[in-house]
């Protein structure tokens, strides 16, 4: 299999999986297919969708079609020309508890009916199992996986290997190194409906991530029954490459609307708010007033048409680099979903080492929430590891960032220079001037154009979470240089807070003056730096 990676985003990755049915570009959502209630056809999402694949289940197949599908082929059974990717029952057995049909069957059946992309005949890790259960469903599934060369017979078809464990990581991790270590094409996360069902996301977000990090990172990942679109997003952001839902048509049975943002009842809106095709010709109130039948196909159409708009937008956001933006934007529509991104701070390094050091456009940041995002981390891990002061500097010269950017060609900044080269033009290697912004902490002059310090956007007033994390970043980075004396100008903005944690640092040796002003970096503050610095000289 060719996976071919052309843009990254945090985790997210726009790339090409060639299938012997066409080339589907990923992120990918695939919507499930059931031929007993099927209210939009397979034909219809390729012609009116540009649906590239999609996923039916082959074990309901062989149940209603058996010989019949494995001599028209799943495509010409479907009328699909498209990919198409086959579950294998392992969702039955979670409902059911068994399937009638054994591992080696299965895997014989999806190849009779010529399937591009097929499943193994996992064993799920139900939600409230028991850890012995789980260890059970883990073990057991890599012993599938392992027989799979050994049954199979065709090359031309991909295979995917769920990862089991549930809720119990280590089983995830150790489910995910055995897998890895398997000639598969493709990984998939097993098990996760439940989960999302009672939109514990911020345990989803664990366990797909304890999954990728122990899989090797250039096979493509799938997550079963991502369904809903407003959690599109995080699911990419997290490194989901592939994504199957049958929400469009389960909702549409139950008059529910799906958009970006969440789900409503038909019977509470009075507007649409979308331009479909659908919900551009008619009102809420039209559509109560169909036949059952048609409101399902109605709303079965436009939940569709929310859930590939939606994929779209993620797309072009990765394009543009601003996937965390995109994903800020959808996770404040639930508490689940911001509680989810909440816990990427416990993945934060993971998830920087693997995104682009730089991008074409800067970075808005809004909040806190935002300090978790690769490029700070990758900033703060930076200078801490790799940046070392001038050998000469005794005397560091902390100034509020000024508002001009790249910030040593600021006025403000280039006065002090001027005025440290003329009062000390023996001593002027003894002072380091730099500044101090938020999201980032300290930022020496020498690298103010490293992508992002120049190019980004902030609100302001800030929260006291980001005043509070960039002044613990100014304790740390003085708290580990080698400065005799420290003089750090605060402005009133900062509450305080540097002179609090400036209080807390004690190294033999070292002095630290703190000038609290009302103002910015005006003359008269540059005068209070001068004269201070003059007494720490002399």
């Amino acid at each position: 299999m060719s996976f071919e990676i052309r843009q990254r985003d945090m985790l997210a990755r726009i790339g090409k999986i060639k299938t012997k049915s066409g080339t589907i570009e990923t992120p990918v959502l695939l919507p499930v297919i059931n031929q007993a209630v099927q209210p939009v056809s397979p034909r219809n999402m390729r012609e009116e969708y540009d649906c590239q694949a999609l996923i039916t289940n082959a074990y309901i197949i062989r149940k209603q079609k058996g010989e019949e599908a494995a001599e028209k082929g799943v495509h010409k059974l479907l009328d699909f020309d498209g990919a198409v990717m086959t579950d294998s029952g392992a969702y039955q057995i979670l409902v059911y508890g068994k399937v009638e049909v054994s591992p080696e069957e299965i895997i014989d059946y999806q190849e009779r009916i010529s399937t591009d992309i097929a499943t193994i005949l996992d064993i799920p890790t139900t939600w409230k199992t028991t850890r012995d259960h789980a260890e059970y469903t883990v073990e057991e599934t890599i012993k599938r996986a392992k027989q799979l060369e050994k049954n199979k017979t065709r090359e031309d078809i991909l295979w995917v290997a769920p990862i089991q464990g549930g809720q119990y990581l280590d089983l995830v991790a150790h489910s995910a190194r055995q897998m890895g270590r398997l000639p598969f094409q493709i990984h998939a996360l097993g098990s996760p409906t439940t989960v999302m069902e009672q939109y514990l996301f911020d345990t989803l977000v664990e366990m797909i991530l304890t999954a990728k990090m122990n899989l090797p990172p250039e096979r493509p990942f799938h997550l079963f029954g991502a369904g809903h679109p407003f959690m599109f997003a995080l699911a990419v952001a997290l490194g989901c490459d592939m994504f199957d839902s049958a929400a469009y048509a389960i909702y549409a049975r139950q008059n529910r609307y799906m958009s970006e943002y969440g789900t409503s009842r038909i019977s509470e809106l009075e507007y649409f708010p979308c331009s479909c095709p659908i919900c551009s010709k008619i009102t809420p109130k039209d559509m109560m007033h169909m036949s059952i039948q048609e409101r399902q196909e109605a709303l079965a159409k436009h939940n569709l048409y929310s859930s590939f708009a939606e994929v779209r937008r993620v797309k072009q956001a990765i394009i543009e680099g601003r996937l965390w933006e995109h994903l800020e934007s959808r996770i404040r529509s639930h508490p689940a979903l911001l509680q989810a991104a909440k816990r990427l701070k416990k993945y934060e390094h993971y998830v920087e080492q693997h995104s682009p050091v730089t991008k074409d456009s800067g970075l808005f940041f809004f909040d806190s929430l935002g300090l978790n995002r690769p490029e700070i981390v990758h900033y703060k891990r930076n200078l801490d590891e790799r940046f070392t002061p001038p050998k000469k500097s005794e005397i560091l010269v902390l100034l509020p960032q000024p508002s001009e950017r790249p910030f040593h060609k600021a006025e403000e900044i280039k006065h002090l220079n001027r005025r440290i080269r003329q009062d000390f033009p023996l001593e002027q290697e003894l002072f380091h001037v730099c500044v101090y912004a938020a999201p980032f902490g300290v930022i020496p002059l020498e690298l103010d154009e490293v992508y992002p310090l120049s190019q980004h956007e902030i609100a302001t007033p800030m929260d006291l979470e980001t005043v509070g994390y960039v002044a613990e970043r100014v304790k740390d980075y003085i708290a580990g240089s080698s400065y005799k004396k420290i003089v750090l100008v605060e402005d009133e903005a900062w509450k305080g807070r540097f002179s609090s944690v400036c209080k807390r640092l004690k190294r033999k040796g070292l002095s630290i003056t703190v000038l609290s002003v009302r103002e910015k970096l005006n003359d008269r503050v540059l005068n209070d730096v001068m004269n201070t610095l003059k007494k720490l000289v002399t």
